[in-house]
């Protein structure tokens, strides 16, 4: 089944944000961290860019588009790109430019799954995502901040890294001082000192290795319960597959009722009138069948048979 046709129950939308975001940034060379962030629709031209070189007219997309017009530009670059490569995939633009969560995230799940299906998973590695971006309106200020960032993001750490350090060097410096100071008034109190000290830390140390049996325990817990959510999961999931693949055979898709179901599986997630609609669909049939003009009719055919 091609990309383009791909339903709503595929595992293609059981793609998580993280490794989504993961993906693009890693194939353009950004640094995105929300998926909205690509509501302006230019990661979305580059992402076809990657799949098909010198197919996107990339200096007509901008990366620096703010407004919902300059937004659309992009979108018209990108069906320009649909209808030359006949993609069936509809583009809800009106949605995507607002910015909504859900509907960029969809889209980039099917992204995603094209763009692997076109490269058999494998990225272009000749592909030079910085230096295909220069001829964008925007492109340049866009590689610039990635830079910015990246650097930025090496600086904290190493600043970090210098912090833990010396946090531990000063810790290490006190500790010896401690160690060494000698006991100046001869009464024996440093003895006792020193078995307090054994005592308190031998007694720290099994509540925390209780403290940590603890949570062990609950981890093993939490693993269990999501290996078994997993498991349900999957179960419905291949369920809800089985029903979609058996709606689409040609012999059945006319149905009104196959029609109802395929209206509840390709229901979008804010669609809270989607079971009213599905049964009205069956309302309509039944009125069909048993409306006096149908029964007519039947009389009629059977007068032309006799």
């Amino acid at each position: 089944m091609g990309a383009t046709t791909i339903g709503m129950m595929d595992a293609a939308y059981f793609v998580g944000r993280n490794e989504i975001l993961s993906w693009v940034n890693s194939t353009l060379e950004l640094s995105l961290s929300k998926v909205e962030e690509a509501a302006s629709g230019a990661v979305y031209c580059q992402l076809m860019d990657v799949v098909h070189p010198g197919m996107v007219s990339m200096h007509k997309v901008s990366f620096d588009a703010k407004s919902e017009y300059e937004m659309i530009q992009n979108y018209k670059v990108l069906q320009d790109v649909f209808n030359k490569l006949k993609i069936g995939r509809h583009i809800e633009v009106s949605k995507l430019v607002k910015g909504r969560p859900l509907d960029n995230l969809e889209f980039l799940q099917w992204m995603k799954r094209y763009c692997d299906q076109i490269n058999n998973n494998h990225v272009n590695p000749t592909y030079n995502a910085a230096e295909r971006r220069e001829s964008c309106k925007g492109g340049k200020e866009t590689n610039r901040r990635v830079v910015g960032m990246s650097s930025s993001g090496q600086s904290s750490v190493k600043s970090a890294s210098n912090a833990n350090v010396k946090t531990s060097s000063g810790a290490a410096r006190r500790v010896t001082t401690d160690n060494s100071t000698p006991n100046m008034n001869g009464s024996g109190r440093s003895g006792g000192s020193s078995e307090a000290h054994v005592n308190v830390t031998k007694h720290t140390k099994e509540q925390a290795s209780a403290s940590i049996e603890d949570h062990v325990k609950q981890i093993t817990e939490l693993k269990l319960s999501v290996s078994n959510l997993e498991k349900e999961r999957d179960f419905y999931f291949t369920k809800l597959r089985d029903i979609e693949i058996l709606c689409q055979a040609q012999e059945l898709s006319h149905i009104p009722v196959v029609k109802a179901v395929q209206r509840i599986l390709y229901a979008a997630e804010d669609e809270s009138s989607v079971i009213a609609e599905a049964q009205a669909m069956m309302e309509e049939l039944d009125r069909d069948i048993l409306s006096p003009g149908s029964q007519n009719m039947d009389d009629d055919s059977k007068d032309l048979l006799e």
